[in-house]
Protein backbone atom coordinates (compact mmCIF):
# COMPACT_ATOMS: atom_id res chain seq x y z
CA UNK A 1 0.00 0.00 0.00
CA UNK A 2 2.98 2.36 1.26
CA UNK A 3 6.34 2.34 -0.24
CA UNK A 4 8.80 4.81 0.63
CA UNK A 5 12.20 4.99 -0.03
CA UNK A 6 14.95 7.62 0.64
CA UNK A 7 12.36 9.90 1.53
CA UNK A 8 14.12 13.53 2.51
CA UNK A 9 12.07 16.82 3.37
CA UNK A 10 14.18 19.88 3.79
CA UNK A 11 11.93 23.32 4.63
CA UNK A 12 13.80 26.48 3.33
CA UNK A 13 12.89 29.39 5.46
CA UNK A 14 15.39 31.50 3.53
CA UNK A 15 17.68 31.97 6.52
CA UNK A 16 17.85 28.31 7.36
CA UNK A 17 16.97 24.75 5.76
CA UNK A 18 15.44 22.66 7.94
CA UNK A 19 15.65 18.70 7.48
CA UNK A 20 12.59 17.33 8.76
CA UNK A 21 12.75 13.67 7.34
CA UNK A 22 15.93 12.01 6.78
CA UNK A 23 16.31 9.48 4.45
CA UNK A 24 13.36 7.35 5.27
CA UNK A 25 12.42 4.15 4.42
CA UNK A 26 9.05 2.82 5.09
CA UNK A 27 7.10 0.05 3.89
CA UNK A 28 2.74 -0.92 5.08
CA UNK A 29 1.16 -3.40 3.50
CA UNK A 30 -2.56 -4.01 2.42
CA UNK A 31 -4.70 -4.52 5.75
CA UNK A 32 -2.02 -3.42 7.93
CA UNK A 33 -3.10 -1.34 11.09
CA UNK A 34 0.44 1.13 11.81
CA UNK A 35 0.85 4.17 14.36
CA UNK A 36 3.86 6.11 14.04
CA UNK A 37 5.29 7.52 17.66
CA UNK A 38 7.80 10.18 18.33
CA UNK A 39 8.63 12.82 20.30
CA UNK A 40 7.62 16.50 18.87
CA UNK A 41 9.54 17.71 16.29
CA UNK A 42 10.40 14.03 15.32
CA UNK A 43 9.24 14.54 11.58
CA UNK A 44 5.41 12.72 12.38
CA UNK A 45 3.50 15.28 10.68
CA UNK A 46 5.47 15.99 7.55
CA UNK A 47 5.57 12.12 7.05
CA UNK A 48 2.06 11.73 7.45
CA UNK A 49 1.55 14.74 5.03
CA UNK A 50 3.84 12.95 2.34
CA UNK A 51 2.12 9.83 2.78
CA UNK A 52 -1.19 11.77 2.12
CA UNK A 53 0.08 13.59 -0.94
CA UNK A 54 -0.51 16.94 0.74
CA UNK A 55 3.12 17.42 0.71
CA UNK A 56 5.72 16.32 -1.85
CA UNK A 57 9.07 15.17 -0.51
CA UNK A 58 12.52 17.24 -1.40
CA UNK A 59 14.15 13.23 -2.12
CA UNK A 60 13.27 10.44 -3.12
CA UNK A 61 10.78 7.96 -4.03
CA UNK A 62 6.70 7.24 -2.73
CA UNK A 63 4.00 4.50 -4.45
CA UNK A 64 0.75 4.61 -3.52
CA UNK A 65 -1.21 1.23 -4.28
CA UNK A 66 1.28 0.64 -6.79
CA UNK A 67 1.85 3.97 -8.31
CA UNK A 68 4.45 6.54 -8.09
CA UNK A 69 3.29 10.04 -7.32
CA UNK A 70 6.54 11.24 -8.32
CA UNK A 71 6.02 14.49 -10.66
CA UNK A 72 2.45 14.39 -10.35
CA UNK A 73 0.63 17.89 -10.55
CA UNK A 74 -0.76 19.48 -7.38
CA UNK A 75 -4.51 18.28 -9.50
CA UNK A 76 -3.34 14.73 -9.70
CA UNK A 77 -2.08 14.76 -6.55
CA UNK A 78 -5.92 15.88 -5.11
CA UNK A 79 -7.48 13.30 -7.25
CA UNK A 80 -5.11 10.56 -5.24
CA UNK A 81 -6.36 11.68 -2.52
CA UNK A 82 -10.30 11.60 -3.25
CA UNK A 83 -9.76 8.30 -4.70
CA UNK A 84 -7.39 6.38 -2.47
CA UNK A 85 -6.92 8.13 0.80
CA UNK A 86 -9.58 9.21 3.66
CA UNK A 87 -8.11 11.66 6.39
CA UNK A 88 -9.47 12.05 10.05
CA UNK A 89 -7.65 14.97 11.99
CA UNK A 90 -7.20 16.17 15.71
CA UNK A 91 -9.66 18.71 14.87
CA UNK A 92 -11.89 17.39 13.29
CA UNK A 93 -12.38 19.90 10.60
CA UNK A 94 -16.05 19.73 9.71
CA UNK A 95 -17.93 22.41 8.32
CA UNK A 96 -19.57 24.39 10.99
CA UNK A 97 -22.20 25.34 8.99
CA UNK A 98 -23.39 22.00 7.66
CA UNK A 99 -25.09 18.87 9.46
CA UNK A 100 -23.08 15.71 9.88
CA UNK A 101 -24.96 14.46 7.01
CA UNK A 102 -23.74 16.98 4.90
CA UNK A 103 -20.11 16.83 5.82
CA UNK A 104 -20.45 12.91 4.80
CA UNK A 105 -21.47 13.55 1.70
CA UNK A 106 -19.16 16.55 0.62
CA UNK A 107 -16.23 14.30 -1.00
CA UNK A 108 -18.70 12.81 -2.51
CA UNK A 109 -20.13 15.66 -4.39
CA UNK A 110 -16.23 16.66 -4.98
CA UNK A 111 -16.32 12.78 -6.00
CA UNK A 112 -19.26 13.21 -8.50
CA UNK A 113 -21.01 10.31 -6.87
CA UNK A 114 -24.72 10.38 -8.10
CA UNK A 115 -26.97 12.03 -5.69
CA UNK A 116 -29.06 9.28 -4.82
CA UNK A 117 -26.07 6.81 -4.45
CA UNK A 118 -24.08 9.50 -1.92
CA UNK A 119 -27.25 10.19 0.39
CA UNK A 120 -27.94 6.60 0.68
CA UNK A 121 -23.79 6.27 1.12
CA UNK A 122 -23.94 9.00 3.85
CA UNK A 123 -26.69 7.38 5.45
CA UNK A 124 -25.12 4.27 6.08
CA UNK A 125 -21.79 5.15 6.71
CA UNK A 126 -23.12 7.68 10.15
CA UNK A 127 -25.16 4.70 11.08
CA UNK A 128 -22.09 2.45 10.65
CA UNK A 129 -20.52 4.75 13.48
CA UNK A 130 -23.28 4.78 15.43
CA UNK A 131 -24.98 7.95 14.34
CA UNK A 132 -28.09 7.08 12.75
CA UNK A 133 -30.33 9.56 14.59
CA UNK A 134 -27.71 12.39 14.65
CA UNK A 135 -27.98 13.10 10.80
CA UNK A 136 -29.55 16.70 10.91
CA UNK A 137 -26.99 17.94 13.62
CA UNK A 138 -24.43 20.30 12.93
CA UNK A 139 -21.10 19.87 14.76
CA UNK A 140 -21.84 22.54 17.79
CA UNK A 141 -24.79 20.25 18.57
CA UNK A 142 -22.31 17.26 18.83
CA UNK A 143 -19.87 16.28 21.49
CA UNK A 144 -16.05 15.62 21.07
CA UNK A 145 -16.55 12.29 20.25
CA UNK A 146 -19.45 12.13 17.94
CA UNK A 147 -17.56 14.94 15.83
CA UNK A 148 -14.49 12.78 15.01
CA UNK A 149 -17.27 9.69 14.67
CA UNK A 150 -18.46 12.14 11.80
CA UNK A 151 -15.31 12.77 10.76
CA UNK A 152 -14.41 9.11 10.27
CA UNK A 153 -17.60 8.81 8.22
CA UNK A 154 -16.58 10.97 6.17
CA UNK A 155 -12.85 9.67 6.10
CA UNK A 156 -14.46 6.47 4.19
CA UNK A 157 -17.66 8.42 1.81
CA UNK A 158 -14.91 7.72 -1.30
CA UNK A 159 -14.36 4.00 -0.22
CA UNK A 160 -10.65 4.87 0.24
CA UNK A 161 -7.99 2.05 0.69
CA UNK A 162 -6.27 3.74 3.10
CA UNK A 163 -7.00 5.72 6.09
CA UNK A 164 -4.74 8.45 7.68
CA UNK A 165 -5.04 9.46 11.40
CA UNK A 166 -3.41 12.52 13.17
CA UNK A 167 -3.55 12.58 16.59
CA UNK A 168 -7.61 11.48 16.39
CA UNK A 169 -7.62 11.21 20.27
CA UNK A 170 -5.77 14.20 21.00
CA UNK A 171 -8.97 16.48 21.73
CA UNK A 172 -11.28 13.71 23.30
CA UNK A 173 -10.95 12.65 26.99
CA UNK A 174 -10.11 9.17 27.62
CA UNK A 175 -13.26 7.30 27.30
CA UNK A 176 -14.68 9.38 23.69
CA UNK A 177 -10.40 8.06 22.78
CA UNK A 178 -11.08 4.59 23.52
CA UNK A 179 -14.17 4.77 21.42
CA UNK A 180 -12.51 6.07 18.85
CA UNK A 181 -10.10 3.50 18.58
CA UNK A 182 -12.18 0.56 19.32
CA UNK A 183 -14.05 2.18 15.88
CA UNK A 184 -10.43 2.15 14.05
CA UNK A 185 -10.07 -1.57 15.05
CA UNK A 186 -13.00 -2.41 13.76
CA UNK A 187 -12.72 -0.77 10.76
CA UNK A 188 -9.11 -2.58 10.60
CA UNK A 189 -10.34 -5.94 10.97
CA UNK A 190 -13.14 -4.90 8.33
CA UNK A 191 -9.79 -4.80 6.14
CA UNK A 192 -9.19 -1.06 5.54
CA UNK A 193 -5.41 0.00 6.07
CA UNK A 194 -4.66 2.67 8.40
CA UNK A 195 -1.57 4.88 9.54
CA UNK A 196 -2.66 6.54 12.44
CA UNK A 197 -0.13 9.29 14.40
CA UNK A 198 -0.05 9.42 18.19
CA UNK A 199 1.87 10.66 21.31
CA UNK A 200 -0.43 8.10 23.16
CA UNK A 201 1.26 5.32 24.10
CA UNK A 202 -2.11 3.36 25.17
CA UNK A 203 -3.27 4.29 21.56
CA UNK A 204 -0.08 3.00 20.24
CA UNK A 205 -0.18 -0.43 21.49
CA UNK A 206 -3.78 -1.16 19.87
CA UNK A 207 -2.38 -1.11 16.37
CA UNK A 208 -0.64 -3.98 15.30
CA UNK A 209 2.81 -2.60 14.47
CA UNK A 210 4.65 0.59 15.54
CA UNK A 211 6.61 2.94 13.77
CA UNK A 212 9.19 4.71 16.10
CA UNK A 213 10.30 8.04 14.73
CA UNK A 214 13.06 10.50 16.18
CA UNK A 215 14.98 13.70 14.48
CA UNK A 216 13.63 12.51 11.13
CA UNK A 217 14.65 9.35 10.90
CA UNK A 218 13.01 5.61 11.51
CA UNK A 219 14.57 4.55 14.72
CA UNK A 220 12.57 1.16 14.65
CA UNK A 221 9.70 -0.74 12.95
CA UNK A 222 9.01 -3.62 14.62
CA UNK A 223 5.46 -5.35 15.65
CA UNK A 224 6.72 -6.55 18.44
CA UNK A 225 7.00 -2.62 20.00
CA UNK A 226 3.26 -2.25 20.48
CA UNK A 227 3.64 -5.17 23.30
CA UNK A 228 6.83 -4.02 24.42
CA UNK A 229 4.89 -0.81 24.89
CA UNK A 230 2.12 -2.60 27.04
CA UNK A 231 4.86 -4.03 28.91
CA UNK A 232 6.32 -1.19 30.03
CA UNK A 233 3.39 0.51 31.40
CA UNK A 234 2.03 -1.94 33.05
CA UNK A 235 5.49 -2.32 34.74
CA UNK A 236 5.14 1.27 35.57
CA UNK A 237 1.14 1.20 36.62
CA UNK A 238 3.29 -2.12 39.22
CA UNK A 239 5.94 0.10 40.62
CA UNK A 240 3.32 3.07 41.31
CA UNK A 241 1.63 0.55 43.57
CA UNK A 242 4.60 -0.19 45.60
Amino acid sequence: MIKMRGIRKVYDTGRIEVEALKDVDLDIKGGEFVSIVGPSGSGKSTLMNIAGCLDVPSEGTYELDGESVEGLSMSQLADIRNRKIGFVFQAFNLLPYATAFENVELPMMFGKVPARERRKRARELLERVNLGDRLDHRPAELSGGEMQRVAIARSLAMKPKLILADEPTGNLDSKSGAAIVDLFEELWKSGTTILLITHDSTVATRTNRVVYLKDGMVRSQAREMAADMKALKERKRLDTMQ
